[in-house]
């Protein structure tokens, strides 16, 4: 299952996970958006559910664990080359949480992590929309 050129779109989910303010984000190892800031989160595994995929991408990427709620957002993440071509193209669901357990420690496709806070997401190179998309559901 290509993510770089697919035949169809990819879906997966992403987490945004809360503690004292700040957000938990990992800087991306692999294409798309390599060495970008990012939500934890990943491709949903065929028979799991889009809450299994979040909690499952969440600590395998973090070594964390955090208290999902319902889906906080859907949006199309549509990566195009310079030909036009779609180069990727993913359907992404958001839960968020609160941070519950583990130490965080960055695993599977994260080369790094940290906690930040919201205000500070300017300074780094991040994924597209991401920024805004946590203060926004920060917000609620």
């Amino acid at each position: 299952m290509s993510r770089l050129y697919p035949d169809a779109p990819r879906v997966g989910v992403s987490v945004l996970c809360h503690r004292n303010g700040r957000v938990l984000l990992i800087k991306r190892g692999k294409d798309p958006y390599k060495d970008h800031w990012s939500l934890p989160g990943g491709l949903v595994e065929l028979g799991e559910t889009l809450l299994e995929a979040a909690e499952r991408e969440l600590r395998e990427e973090t070594g964390v664990k955090a208290r999902l709620g319902a889906p906080a957002e859907t949006f199309d993440s549509i990566q195009r080359d310079a030909d036009g071509s779609v180069r990727a193209h993913f359907i992404l669901t958001v839960f968020c949480g609160a941070y519950r357990s583990g130490p965080p420690e960055p695993g599977d496709d994260a080369v790094a992590l940290e906690w930040i806070e919201p205000d500070r997401l300017d300074d780094r190179l991040t994924t597209p929309g991401t920024p805004d998309r946590i203060r926004r559901l920060m917000a609620r």
